[in-house]
């Protein structure tokens, strides 16, 4: 059997990842987290190796994709409401880091925080 993977998302943390784990499972898709042994035994270098990427069968891609979007965390402002879009108004944004240059690259901390639109893809900085 020669199937490719798919990455869905990549999450910090081991941890952050298990839940969504758990419901593709629970929903019979298999799932594969690449470099989460690495970062059990080292947390400190998640975003130098990009953290542990949620992968499943690209046979499964859809489906899979179709569940992380119903259950996953959207970006929130400072006073907890989801972030709104500007272009398109969608309430489905999330954290971006564009990570460009050498210093963001070995810094990722200093980086502003940038939001991406998951609707229309528009990257916005927070007001």
């Amino acid at each position: 059997m020669n199937e490719k993977f798919y990455t869905i998302a990549a999450f910090e943390y081991a941890a952050d990842v298990q839940i969504i784990k758990g419901k593709l499972e629970s929903e019979g898709i298999k799932v594969f987290l690449r470099d989460e042994n690495t970062l059990n035994s080292d947390p400190l270098i998640s975003n130098a190796i990009g953290g542990v990427k949620l992968q499943v069968y690209s046979s499964d891609k859809d489906h899979a994709l179709e569940i992380y979007n119903e259950i996953r965390a959207y970006a929130l402002d400072d006073n907890g409401e989801p972030v709104v879009c500007p272009n398109c108004k969608a309430k489905r944004s999330e954290a971006y880091y564009n990570r460009k240059g050498i210093f963001h690259k070995l810094f990722p901390f200093f980086e502003k925080r940038k939001y991406k639109c998951l609707n229309c893809g528009m990257i916005t900085k927070p007001n």
